[in-house]
């Protein structure tokens, strides 16, 4: 046993070379990893935002400038998501039917998110250009309607949903019409004027209209109807405008996240409608769908030529296209299931997701055609 170690004696400690560290000491490592990090990071922020690299004081408008980008994706593919929410409703009802009881507060939330955008200057068209408005106003109130009530006729719909699509064709333009123009390059503050004017009159030609068109049908309750608009429309705009006036530098902070708001909540009422209607929209006839698109594409064109018949000009002649073809469909879902049967709302959820995709396809066509020199110097 020549290499072992007498009892007692504890071995030698060996010698061994120092190894060089593989990791520097992390007081020297940190602060180059922390710089090397900050430098991605405002790589990403000039990349992915297409903005100068973030000075710390304009930092704190990151989360706004994002939420704008992205709202501003959603509004651009807001038909291929409502088409994909409605198609999960389909399949599985269960996962939005929780949203039918709650859409007329939801639509609650729209409005004031609207009236929140609006200023009181913005009613300043009505009296600049009375004419351009009236035209516009009767356009809205005079086409929609009617074509809802002959395509019922033409289509012999059922009573329940010839009242939808009765109360689809009596609704005011939708706010979605005002993200449509801009995309469209069209007058915006004229369509701007147009929705908030249609919503206040709608208080009054809603009722009616229904009751004149839709109680060949159905009987209206005219009064509740009245009451109904006035709750889900007129004080959440008024609020809305309120706030904006007294709260401004809260709204401002808000202003950011309405359209993304409101486009979450529509593609939760289309949903939550398809849902609770899955079975009778499977089993629907095709006769339906048939006379929602003919309802819209007909509003669309129909706005458009007499906007041309009445030498609006080109950017009002697409803002007019627009809010004619782009009803409040989410007012006329929740008059139908608090007036009349889950299936008066078909109509409206139908209408809703139908708009959306030829909304998002006729904008970006006519983003990419000139308005031509006769509207430039108009604008100007």
């Amino acid at each position: 046993m020549g290499g072992s170690m007498p009892p007692g004696r504890i071995a030698p400690r060996r010698k061994t070379r120092a190894k060089t560290a593989i990791l520097p000491d992390s007081a020297a490592f940190f602060p180059p990893a922390l710089a090397i990090i900050r430098a991605l990071c405002q790589y990403a922020e000039h990349v992915f935002l297409r903005v100068p690299p973030l000075s710390p004081s304009s930092r704190r408008a990151l989360l706004p400038r994002l939420a704008h980008r992205f709202s501003a994706l959603v509004t651009r593919f807001m038909g291929a998501i409502i088409i994909a929410c409605s198609a999960l409703a389909l399949w599985r009802p269960g996962l939005f039917a929780w949203v039918a009881p709650h859409v007329a507060p939801l639509l609650g939330v729209i409005m004031f998110g609207m009236g929140m955008t609006l200023r009181w200057e913005d009613f300043s068209h009505v009296f600049l250009r009375p004419r351009d408005i009236v035209l516009g106003l009767a356009a809205q109130f005079g086409c929609m309607p009617l074509l809802a009530f002959l395509l019922c006729r033409l289509f012999r719909l059922p009573p329940d949903l010839a009242m939808g699509v009765i109360l689809v064709g009596a609704a005011p333009g939708g706010t979605a019409s005002n993200v449509l123009t801009f995309i469209a390059r069209g007058d915006v503050p004229y369509s701007v004027a147009l929705t908030a004017v249609a919503t206040f009159l709608s208080l009054g030609l809603m009722p009616l209209l229904t009751w004149l068109l839709g109680g060949v049908w159905v009987p209206v309750d005219v009064w509740g109807l009245f009451l109904s608009i006035v709750n889900i429309v007129l004080l959440p705009v008024l609020l809305g405008l309120t706030a904006h006036r007294f709260c401004r530098p809260l709204t401002q902070k808000a202003l950011p996240f309405l359209p993304l708001l409101s486009s979450l909540v529509i593609t939760l009422v289309v949903a939550g409608i398809i849902a609770v209607n899955a079975e009778r929209i499977l089993h629907a006839e095709a006769s339906v769908f048939l006379v929602v698109i003919v309802h819209n594409l007909l509003g669309l064109a129909l706005g458009y030529i007499l906007a041309r018949a009445w030498n609006l000009g080109e950017s009002r002649g697409r803002a007019l296209c627009l809010e004619v073809g782009t009803q409040n469909s989410g007012l006329a879902t929740a008059l139908a299931l608090t007036h009349f049967s889950p299936t008066s709302a078909i109509a409206g959820a139908l209408f809703s997701v139908w708009q959306n995709i030829s909304g998002a396809l006729l904008s970006n066509y006519f983003h990419t055609r000139p308005l031509g020199a006769a509207t430039t110097k108009e604008q100007a």
